[in-house]
């Protein structure tokens, strides 16, 4: 049984699916690969617009599966470092793919995966999903998930939710910033087409272009360079191929090109 499904549909909506529900999709070093193989090869095809991220059974993700955590525990000091730094490298690929992407949450999103929610573009959470930042009750601390929860939340309810280790209900986690939407279970799926069309409907050069930028001003400061920069890649993108097309389909009232797919 694979521990990692993937499913494209013709429109362009790639799905992988978190498939360990016996152990509540908690991740180890060989669902770490597969998940950041996945997200690389999904970011190079031209045929996908749209990534969601879900868990099979009864959890999105327990975060890191208890027995892989305790055998690096005793690991050399260079492996122990080289799992970590894959699994840093697993959200940062998350967050910066180049296409949009879907966090469809329910049951349990602890550790780790509270990490995988933040680092997705849009989070959807069912009524029964539970969040815990769990890692300082076992002794570890969450720093691989840590710059992607602190941006998705305030820094004073991330502190709180990281040093007491609490179970946060899908309410709070969207009032708290993590997701989005709450849906029942009987909305979900529909949620999730609803956003889904959004994001086709959209031009997928400027979505791509969009989270580049919101990258680039996360890590700038506002000021002068920045301004310049901004000014830079707007000018670039009203002049593009797909910027003429999107302008003129407005002009004309008909649906740009890219609607009609790849």
């Amino acid at each position: 049984m694979s521990e990692l499904l993937q499913s494209i549909e013709a429109r362009g909506v790639a799905t992988l699916t978190l498939n360990r529900p016996g152990r509540h999709n908690a991740f180890d070093d060989a669902l770490v690969g597969r998940l950041t193989a996945a997200l690389h090869a999904l970011g190079d095809r031209a045929d996908v617009r749209v990534v969601v991220l879900r868990g099979a059974g009864k959890s999105f993700c327990a975060g890191g599966d208890i027995d892989w955590m305790k055998r690096l525990g005793t690991a050399t000091d260079e492996a122990n470092l080289a799992d970590a730094e894959a699994l840093a490298s697993l959200f940062l690929t998350l967050d910066r793919l180049s296409k949009p992407t879907i966090a469809y949450v329910h049951g349990a999103a602890f550790g780790g995966g509270v990490g995988l929610v933040a680092c997705c573009d849009i989070a959807i959470a069912t009524e029964d999903a539970r969040f815990c930042l769990s890692e300082a009750g076992l002794g570890v601390i969450p720093a691989a998930v840590g710059p992607y929860v602190l941006r998705a939340m305030s820094a004073r309810a991330t502190r709180r939710l990281m040093l007491t280790a609490e179970v946060f209900a899908a309410q709070a986690a969207k009032e708290l910033g993590l997701v989005h939407e709450v849906v029942s279970d009987a909305e979900g799926s529909a949620e999730c087409d609803r956003l889904i069309d959004a994001l086709l409907a959209c031009a997928p050069g400027a979505q791509r272009e969009i989270k580049s930028l919101l990258a680039y001003c996360d890590a700038h400061p506002i000021g002068e360079e920045l301004a310049r920069e901004t000014a830079r890649r707007l000018a670039e993108k009203r002049a593009s191929q797909e910027g003429r097309e999107g302008l003129s389909a407005f002009i004309e009232k008909r649906a740009p090109k890219w609607r009609s797919g790849p």
